[in-house]
């Protein structure tokens, strides 16, 4: 997946910014059950746009943290969880309600919302994740690898990831909650 060395993304009304820089660890639609659940909720927040897509998938693009800088609006981020004892946790622009990550408690990863990037300069998707948790798998179309789980190959390129950043897993503390 060729992209721009650096590029900047934005909540939808533009207060919260963020530069990637290099390309992402992946381009993935997620089919679990927590984030179809939580796009349900996010997406009836005020203002929110749709989140879930025709399948209930929910497009992220995986970067490593030290590749994720925010520019502006970092004030703005609030926090929400499925549950008080959820193992992950996404992060919205309380000016405009978009979603902009999900982070894993000790991830050396974001998995950005697709919804920040213009249509036409989102990266690709590669694979469609955890489609067990599907009701009918078989209503995805086969453009790309839909796996019933995480792979062999998904995991590698974590892995990868965080022996390039020196087996770190920096913190990004966010103030705020949002209860959805």
């Amino acid at each position: 997946m060729h992209m721009p060395s650096a590029q900047q993304v934005a909540c939808r009304c533009g207060e919260v910014k963020l530069n990637v820089t290099d390309t992402p660890i992946a381009c993935v639609d997620c089919c679990c059950n927590s984030c179809r659940a939580a796009g349900l909720r996010l997406q009836r927040l005020p203002g929110a746009l749709r989140l879930l897509g025709p399948h209930g998938t929910t497009r992220l693009v995986m970067y490593r943290k030290d590749r994720v800088e925010f520019l502006a609006g970092f004030e703005r981020l609030a926090a929400f969880r499925l549950s008080a004892d959820a193992g992950s946790r996404r992060v919205l622009a309380t000016c405009c309600n978009t979603p902009v990550f999900l982070e894993l408690n000790g991830g050396h990863w974001l998995s950005l919302y697709g919804g920040l990037w213009p249509e036409d300069a989102r990266p690709p998707l590669q694979m469609r994740t955890m489609v067990g948790d599907l009701p009918d798998p078989s209503v995805l179309p086969a453009d790309v690898p839909n796996l019933k789980q995480h792979s062999l190959r998904f995991y590698a390129r974590l892995m990868k990831a965080w022996i390039a950043m020196g087996l770190r897993s920096p913190d990004i503390r966010i103030e705020g909650e949002v209860h959805a």
